[in-house]
């Protein structure tokens, strides 16, 4: 058995490639990750296989320059950029004599050191749980051993299946926490369906510029940075745009190739905020190499999550880092909007996607004209403050006759509210 060390800072990163050859960038979006997760890279070994090995992913061969590439670094990691089985993982461990991380590892590990809010600890802390819990015995052999000592020789649980047992009580616990937020999110939708909120959901790759972009609509502050998964928590913020009252709009986690499933399952009550959103907005990193695979990834997640069938525009942004920096917008085969080319560098585009988002969110609309009466002068203030008066004719007795636009939820509201309406 070996000592683990606190550290971690240096790596030896191992990029595998497999027949058939896959898609480019795989190998530096890992780097990338290793980057984010704070590592420094000693060395990096790429492995060309035609089929993974069963017991070590690499071949013997590989196995033997690992080790003399680990004592000649002094690293105190291997991370895999591909995923590895529990048995994988403990038999690399014993070779090489410290820790090994895969793909999978090293994504919640950066998930670990960003959460900030108490919801996205609880998330992390879930997925980390469940992830070890298949990883129990790697390096700590002494774990297998029955619990000795006086009042404890003799049949009883070895420390393996007391650490299984605690670790199965914790993850029942935090699963009972994120239901509980869960429920509380749910609560918050429906007070904004009452209120008649449309809601905007960033999504899209991680690092496609989306935090940015949404500190850029709704002129706010939170983190943003040029790094994977710079930002985890959802963060709502009310956004302006043409002819409609203020939308909230959502900031949600990144997306990724080969997201882990841990994750999937603990952010669910924040992916629950996308599934429930008027309108998604899908950021894509226009300058990145491979945008059509980014692309299909995310349309990927959000059909696993159930957001598939959400009216979607997709924003192509970090135009000032491509050979077409002009901004844009495509209409699509019923002319709303469903493509804009966006700078939230330079603010090029900006204008066009607020027209865009609200083209949308105008399809849900209903055109009305309604009488109001001279005193319901504050019911047409409210209707202004929507941005839902197309027209207005005053009337000799001092009434209002207006044409309206307006969404039916927002329609039951007034209604319910007054009873001026005819």
């Amino acid at each position: 058995m070996f000592e683990r060390p606190r550290g971690g800072e240096r790596a030896i990163l191992v990029l595998v490639e497999l027949a058939p050859p896959e898609r480019l960038g795989d190998a530096v979006e890992f780097i990338e990750l290793a980057v984010s997760a704070g590592v420094t890279a000693a060395a990096t070994i790429t492995v060309r296989r035609g089929r993974p090995d069963p017991k070590y992913f690499v071949g013997l061969g590989k196995v033997e320059e690992l080790k003399a590439a680990v004592l000649a670094h002094d690293a105190e990691v291997v991370l895999f950029d591909r995923s590895l089985s529990p048995a994988q993982e403990r038999n690399l461990e014993r070779a090489l004599s410290c820790r090994v991380l895969d793909r999978n590892g090293v994504i919640l590990d950066i998930f670990a050191q960003r959460a900030r809010s108490f919801e996205g600890k609880l998330q992390v802390e879930m997925a980390q749980l469940t992830h070890l819990s298949t990883r129990l015995v790697r390096g700590w052999t002494h774990l297998e051993r029955q619990r000795g000592g006086i009042g404890l020789r003799g049949p009883g649980e070895t420390q393996l299946e007391t650490d299984r047992r605690l670790i199965g009580k914790r993850i029942k616990q935090l699963g009972e926490r994120l239901e509980k937020v869960r429920r509380q999110r749910a609560q918050g939708a429906r007070a904004r369906r009452r209120a008649a909120l449309s809601t905007a959901a960033l999504v899209g790759y991680t690092n496609a510029g989306k935090s940015t972009l949404f500190n850029l609509l709704t002129t706010s502050q939170t983190y943003a940075a040029d790094k994977l998964f710079a930002t985890l928590d959802t963060t709502l913020r009310r956004m302006n745009v043409p002819g409609e009252h203020p939308v909230l709009v959502s900031d949600t986690v990144g997306f990724i190739r080969d997201l882990p499933p841990e994750l999937i399952a603990a952010f669910q009550a924040t992916l629950d905020e996308t599934k429930d959103a008027s309108l998604l907005l899908h950021v894509i990193d226009a300058s990145a190499d491979d945008v059509a695979a980014r692309r299909t990834e995310v349309q990927s997640v959000l059909a696993r999550i159930g957001a598939s069938e959400t009216p979607l525009i997709e924003v192509y942004n970090k135009i000032d880092r491509t050979s077409a920096p002009e901004s844009r917008t495509v209409p699509g085969t019923n002319g709303e909007p469903t493509r804009v080319w966006v700078s939230a560098c330079s603010g090029a585009g900006l204008d066009e996607l607020k027209h865009a988002v609200s083209e949308h969110l105008a399809q849900t609309k209903t055109r009305r004209q309604i009488a109001l009466p001279a005193h319901a002068g504050r019911l047409r203030a409210q209707l202004y403050e929507f941005g839902a008066v197309l027209e207005e004719e005053v009337l000799a007795d001092g009434s209002w006759r207006l044409e309206v636009t307006i969404s039916d939820p927002r329609w039951a509201q007034l209604l319910e509210a007054t009873e001026h309406l005819r």
